[in-house]
């Protein structure tokens, strides 16, 4: 059987959602049936060893993100966002000069920001599909207009990652034709490696044996972990003993750790940095909190659920499907409010975070690895 040649287009491989639930889905995907080269905008992230041998990598830049406009660091800066700018300008010279004039049935956007990239692309015969990992009325940089939106009814498929997010795209589709091209399928997840890495053994500082919450994720403003810091002082004051733990990196992180000092939290909240393995870390914690303001589909409550964590998780998209519409964990107002009123019932209500836990154990979730991949070679097999 002739492979099907597929390019997918990504920013990096960096320690983020959609990075992860990528390369899971590399390393499961058949390398029998597909000849796939993955294009990175920078050769970097903690992501790149993960990456099965069969897959070529390509890049336009190397070396680390450059988050800072250090003197030092604007030559580099600067040649980067040129060189990248050229290519998207004149894709023909990317593809002839980068991709040694290579010629796909496939070209594929693993997340919403190469939209552009693939729909540009010379390749006018290839099937074009994006993987739409977030919210896009609500994204860090650019909030999506219903015209932004419809640009990507360009792909021959979008696969959404949620219920909300589908039925968004669904509402901006003008044919039957364009809603067909709407597919709803779940992160592909590891649970056995979720398991297994949280196994590794971890000491956490006691203190006093408070109760501890544990928030994991890139620190950026969509997280909230100003606002969780904001309500960890809140309850401090209220007489409420507890600890907080946070975990990720990202172009933020000074700011909330500044918050944390300016909030005299520093001796019972502590932001690690970014971890390869935050599964030990949740394993030891006696809750989880979700305080983001926008999401796609929270992968990370997966992770915690896998693990029987007592959740609180604000009412963003994907959260109600990923707690079965609150079966499996407090969903609370998105506000500093709502994750205030969480946290204080998990701490003055023990029965209701073992209440959960029973209900976790007992419930089948349908996230399965095997399924999301199998649906995603469906798609593939059918352009």
């Amino acid at each position: 059987m002739k492979k099907k040649k597929i390019l997918i287009r990504i920013g990096s491989l960096r320690h983020g959602g959609a990075e992860k639930v990528l390369t899971t889905f590399l390393q499961n995907i058949s390398p029998e049936k597909y000849e796939i080269d993955l294009l990175l905008n920078l050769y970097s992230g903690k992501y790149l060893k993960e990456i099965p041998d069969w897959i070529n990598i390509y890049y336009l830049n190397h070396g680390e993100m450059i988050t800072t406009n250090r003197f030092q660091d604007i030559p580099q800066k600067a040649y980067r966002v040129i060189f990248q700018k050229i290519l998207r300008t004149f894709p023909s010279l990317l593809y002839r000069f980068i991709l040694k004039g290579k010629k796909y049935d496939i070209e594929f956007a693993a997340i919403h920001g190469m939209r552009d990239d693939i729909l540009n692309s010379p390749q006018k015969t290839s099937k074009k599909i994006v993987w739409i990992h977030n919210d896009l009325r609500k994204t860090e940089f650019h909030d999506y207009t219903d015209a932004e939106i419809r640009k990507f009814f360009g792909f021959d498929k979008i696969m959404v990652i949620s219920e909300h997010i589908q039925k968004d795209f669904e509402n901006q589709a003008r044919t039957e034709d364009e809603r067909k091209r709407i597919v709803r399928i779940y992160n592909p997840l590891d649970t056995h490696e979720i398991l297994e890495k949280s196994k590794i053994p971890l000491h956490l500082p006691s203190s006093n044996f408070h109760p501890l919450f544990i928030s994991v994720g890139t620190v950026f403003p969509q997280k909230g972990f100003d606002r969780l810091l904001k309500v960890h002082k809140k309850l401090l004051e209220e007489g409420f003993a507890h600890r907080i733990l946070i975990l990720g990196d990202g172009y933020d992180f000074e700011n909330v750790k500044r918050l944390k000092t300016e909030l005299e939290v520093d001796e019972t909240a502590t932001m690690l940095g970014f971890t390869d393995n935050p599964y030990p870390y949740i394993k030891s914690a006696d809750y989880f909190v979700l305080s983001s303001r926008y999401e796609g589909f929270p992968t990370v409550l997966y992770e915690a659920l896998t693990l029987n964590k007592p959740i609180v998780a604000t009412d963003v998209s994907g959260v109600r499907e990923m707690l079965n519409d609150g079966e499996l964990g407090l969903i609370v107002e998105n506000s500093e409010q709502g994750i205030y009123d969480g946290m204080k019932r998990m701490l003055t209500d023990p029965e209701l975070a073992t209440t959960y836990q029973n209900k976790i154990l007992n419930f089948t979730h349908p996230f399965s690895l095997s399924n999301s991949v199998k649906k995603i070679e469906e798609i593939l097999d059918l352009l």
